[in-house]
C-alpha cells in the first residue's frame, strides 16, 4: 500500500504527486479529496488506511446519520437510561443498584462468505462491546434470516452460521436465550446474521471509551495482530455483493473463543481493581478505530508506536496492522502507576499485553513506525467527522401496486377440511415450524441464571439470586410487513418485541436495533430506510422506550436485488421477581383461554398469505401503540398477581399458531370456540397486532375479567385447555401427535 518503505508524514508532504490506491480501499474521489483538504497534504499510506476503514459505511454511518438523529431528537424521557447512543453499548438502570448493558449488531456479509467464522466473530464482537462498558456478559441472542429453506445454498450457510454461533457462545459459557430464524428468498445471497448480547454490572462499574489524562498509558491486550480480516467488516459491509468480484474470503476474521474468555476475565478483574481510565474493544477497523475513538472522545491527544504491537505475522505493513480486524483484542488507558498491576493481571490470565503509546496534552493522534511518524491527524476527523450524505430517496413506483394487491382478497378455505389442511400446512411451514434443530445446538442454561429461553416469547435471565430481580429480552422484525409499509413495519417490529417482553411478565424499558437494508445508493431503498427509522423513532417516543444504540447494515443486496427492508428491534425489560414469570406452555387442563385485543381481517404480509398462496401484497396490520401499552400493563399485572398461568403473543401465523405452540410445549390440547362476529378463518389466521392469548385458572376468572374491563381492554373467552387435540368446535380437530409431527419435522427434513 505504501509507496516507499517508510511513507512518513514528512515524506507525504514532500511528494504530493504520489498516487495512492484510495479507490481500491473503498473511498470515493471526493472523499479522498476531502482527506487531502483536512490534512493540507496527501495522506500517508497509513493515514489513508485509517480514513478508508473509518469512513466506510459500516463504521461511519455516512448514509444513515441524518436519519438516525431522530432517535436522539425524539427520545422519550427515561429515568432508566444511564448511557445512550454513541458508546459501545447502551446501559439502563434495572434497580437495586444494578445496570444492564445490551446491544444488537450485524455480521451479515462475512457470514455469507464464511458462515462459521462470520457468525462466530459476530458473537465475539458484540460480547466485547458489552465487556468494554464494564459489564460481565450474561447472555446472547441471535436474530437470523436465511434464503429459501429448500435452496441448496441455505444448506451451506445455515448450518455453518448456527455452528459458529453455538461454538463461540458455548465456549464462552454464555447462554443463548433468544432470537429468531426466518426464511425468505429475498435473503438468498444476503443472509442476515444479527447478534445481541446482554451484560450486568453495578452502577459504579460503568466504563466509557475515552482516553483522558496526559501521560496515561495506552495498552493493547489480547490476541496478537494478524493478517485476517484486513479491512474486513468495515469494507466488506460497505458495498453490494456481486458474483463477478473476486472472493472476499481473506476479509473474514477468525475467532478464538477461548482467548476471548480469558480476555473477559482479565478485563473484569482490572475493572474490579479500578485500574482502567478508558477502554475500547477492537472490532471493525481494528486499531484505526480504537486509537482514533479513544483519542477523540478524550481530553487530549495520543501517541502510539506501532512497532510495539504484538504480531502473528512479522511481514505485515503498518497499514495492514492498522486495518487488521483480528479478533479478541482490546485497548485500555491506564494511569502510569497502575500499569504494572494491569500487566500482572494480564499475565495471570495468559493474555498478551503491551504498552503501545500514551495520552498527550495535545490534540493530535500521532503514530510512529520504525522511528518515523506515519500518522499525524486530528482524531475527530477520522472517528467522527467523516462524510455525511443526504442520499436522495423517493417512494418507489411499485409501492402503490404492491399495496393494492390486497391479500384480504385471496381465496379462502371453502370447507372445514380445507381449513384443517391449511392449519397443518401453516404450522409445518419453515417459518412457523419448530426451530429446535437449531436452538438445541446452543447452551441455554450455562451459568445457571436462565429462567426462560427459546421458544419462549422472550428470554429471561436472573440478575440477583436473593431478590429474584431479572431482565427479559426479545428481538423481532418482519421484513414482509416492512416491504409493504416500512413505517408501519418498523413499528410492528417494535410492538411485537415490546409485547413479547410484557407477555413473560417483564416491564419493557429500552430498545436496541439492527437496521438491515439494501444499497443506500438506490433512492427506493433509502426511502425504506428513512421511513423505518421515522416509524421506529415515533414508536419509541410513544411507548416510552428510548433507543440506547444499535447498528445499521446497508448494501444487503446482490446486483439489483435488495433484501426486504428488515429493521430488527430488541426490547429489554425488567421483572422484580423471575419466579413470577409467565411461560408460553399450557400448564393445567381446565384452565380457561382468553383472547386479549381486537381481531380484524388483516392478512397483508401474513404467514397464511405466504404459505398458502406464496403472496406478498396489501397493507400490513394496523398499529395501535396505546393499545400495545395497555395490553402490556395487563399482562404484567396479571403475571405479578398470579391471574394467568401461561401467555403467548399473537403475531406470525395468528391465533392458531400461538395455540398450537402453547399446546405442544405444555403437552396439553385446547378446545376453541369461534367468537360471535368472527368467522373461523379470520379467527384462526388473522395477524392483527396488539393481541395475546392467556390461560386463566378458574379461580382467577372473575378477577381477571374485572381488571380487563376496568382498564378498557377487549377480552373474549375462546376456549379451555383440555385433552390431546387442538379442536375448533364445529370445524375440525387435530391431534397433538399430528401437529407435533408437522411442527417438528420440517427443519430437520430440509437440512438433513
Amino acid at each position: 500500500m505504501s509507496r516507499t518503505p517508510l511513507d512518513t508524514v514528512e515524506h507525504a508532504a514532500a511528494t504530493p504527486d504520489v498516487e495512492l490506491p484510495w479507490a481500491e480501499l473503498g473511498l470515493k474521489k471526493d472523499e479522498y479529496e476531502r482527506v487531502v483538504e483536512i490534512l493540507g497534504r496527501r495522506p500517508t499510506g497509513a493515514e489513508l488506511a485509517m480514513y478508508s476503514v473509518m469512513w466506510s459505511e459500516h463504521c461511519s454511518y455516512k448514509s444513515s446519520k441524518v436519519h438516525l438523529r431522530q432517535f436522539g431528537e425524539k427520545a422519550p424521557q427515561s429515568d432508566a437510561m444511564l448511557v445512550g447512543i454513541g458508546e459501545n453499548a447502551g446501559v439502563v438502570d434495572v434497580g437495586q443498584g444494578y445496570a444492564v448493558t445490551f446491544k444488537v449488531e450485524s455480521h451479515n456479509h462475512p457470514s455469507y462468505v464464511e458462515p462459521y467464522q462470520g457468525a462466530a466473530t459476530g458473537v465475539g464482537g458484540i460480547v466485547r462491546d458489552i465487556i468494554a462498558m464494564g459489564a460481565r456478559p450474561v447472555a446472547v441472542v441471535d436474530p437470523l434470516r436465511f434464503g429459501a429453506a429448500d435452496h441448496p445454498d441455505t444448506k451451506r450457510v445455515l448450518p455453518g452460521v448456527v455452528a459458529g454461533i453455538g461454538g463461540y457462545g458455548n465456549c464462552l459459557g454464555l447462554p443463548n436465550i433468544g432470537g429468531e430464524v426466518v426464511f425468505d428468498a429475498c435473503y438468498q445471497g444476503n443472509p442476515l446474521v444479527n447478534a445481541g448480547a446482554i451484560g450486568v454490572m453495578r452502577h459504579e462499574d460503568i466504563h466509557l471509551a475515552k482516553a483522558s489524562g496526559a501521560g496515561n498509558k495506552v495498552i493493547l491486550y489480547g490476541a496478537r495482530t494478524g493478517g485476517d480480516g484486513i479491512g474486513g467488516a468495515s469494507i466488506l459491509a460497505s458495498e453490494t455483493f456481486d458474483d463477478a468480484k473476486p472472493s472476499k474470503r481473506p476479509a473474514v476474521q477468525v475467532g478464538d473463543p477461548f482467548q476471548e474468555k480469558l480476555l473477559i476475565e482479565c478485563t473484569l478483574e482490572a475493572f474490579q481493581e479500578k485500574l482502567v481510565v478508558g477502554i475500547q474493544d477492537l472490532g471493525a477497523a481494528g486499531l484505526s478505530c480504537a486509537t482514533s475513538e479513544l483519542a477523540s472522545n478524550g481530553s487530549g491527544g495520543m501517541r502510539v508506536t506501532l512497532d510495539d504491537v504484538p504480531l502473528r505475522d512479522s511481514t505485515l505493513s503498518p497499514e495492514e496492522i492498522l486495518m487488521s480486524e483480528s479478533q479478541e483484542r482490546m485497548c485500555a488507558v491506564v494511569e502510569p502507576e497502575k500499569v504494572d498491576r494491569f500487566l500482572e493481571i494480564c499475565e495471570k490470565w495468559d493474555v498478551i499485553a503491551t504498552v503501545i503509546g500514551e495520552v498527550t496534552d495535545g490534540d493530535r493522534l500521532e503514530i510512529f513506525w520504525h522511528g518515523g511518524k506515519i500518522v499525524d491527524v486530528d482524531p475527530r476527523t477520522v472517528a467522527h467527522d467523516g462524510p455525511v450524505y443526504e442520499r436522495p430517496y423517493a417512494r418507489p413506483e411499485w409501492q402503490d401496486a404492491l399495496q393494492a394487491d390486497d391479500a384480504n382478497k385471496l381465496p379462502r378455505p371453502q370447507s372445514s377440511g380445507e381449513l384443517k389442511d391449511q392449519v397443518l400446512k401453516l404450522v409445518g411451514s419453515p417459518n412457523q415450524a419448530s426451530k429446535q434443530w437449531i436452538t438445541q445446538q446452543y447452551d441455554h442454561f450455562v451459568q445457571g441464571n436462565t429462567v426462560l429461553a427459546q421458544p419462549e416469547d422472550s428470554g429471561m435471565i436472573r440478575v440477583d439470586e436473593e431478590s429474584g430481580l431479572g431482565v427479559a429480552i426479545a428481538t423481532d422484525g418482519n421484513g414482509r410487513y416492512a416491504k409493504l409499509d416500512p413505517y408501519t413495519g418498523a413499528q410492528l417490529a417494535l410492538a411485537e418485541a415490546y409485547r413479547n417482553v410484557a407477555t413473560t411478565g417483564a416491564k419493557p424499558l429500552a430498545v436496541s436495533d439492527c437496521l438491515n437494508f439494501g444499497s443506500p445508493e438506490d433512492p427506493a431503498v433509502m426511502w425504506q430506510f428513512a421511513e423505518a427509522v421515522r416509524g421506529l423513532a415515533d414508536g419509541c417516543l410513544q411507548l416510552g422506550t428510548p433507543v440506547t444504540g444499535g447498528n445499521v447494515s446497508l448494501y444487503n443486496q446482490t446486483g439489483e436485488a435488495a433484501i426486504h427492508p428488515t429493521p430488527v428491534v430488541a426490547v429489554l425489560g425488567v421483572i422484580d421477581d423471575v419466579a413470577r414469570r409467565t411461560p408460553v406452555a399450557f400448564q393445567e387442563d381446565g384452565q380457561l383461554l382468553y383472547l386479549l385485543g381486537d381481531t380484524r381481517e388483516e392478512f397483508g404480509g401474513s404467514a397464511w398469505s405466504q404459505v398458502v398462496h406464496d403472496h406478498l401484497g396489501g397493507l400490513p396490520p394496523k398499529v395501535d401503540l396505546e393499545r400495545e401499552r395497555l395490553l402490556g400493563e395487563i399482562l404484567i399485572s396479571a403475571s405479578r398477581d398470579g391471574m394467568i398461568d401461561s401467555a403467548h403473543d399473537l403475531s406470525d401465523g395468528g391465533l392458531v399458531q400461538a395455540v398450537v405452540e402453547s399446546a405442544l410445549l405444555g403437552g396439553r390440547g385446547a378446545r376453541l370456540v369461534v367468537p360471535d362476529g368472527l368467522d373461523a378463518f379470520t379467527f384462526l389466521f388473522s395477524e392483527s397486532a396488539g393481541r395475546a392469548v392467556v390461560a386463566v385458572p378458574r379461580s382467577e376468572e372473575v378477577r381477571f375479567n374485572d381488571m380487563c374491563g376496568a382498564r378498557g381492554l377487549p377480552v373474549t373467552r375462546i376456549g379451555v385447555v383440555d385433552g390431546e387435540t387442538v379442536e375448533v368446535q364445529g370445524e375440525f380437530s387435530l391431534s397433538l401427535t399430528d401437529l407435533r409431527e408437522a411442527h417438528e419435522g420440517t427443519i430437520p427434513g430440509l437440512l438433513a
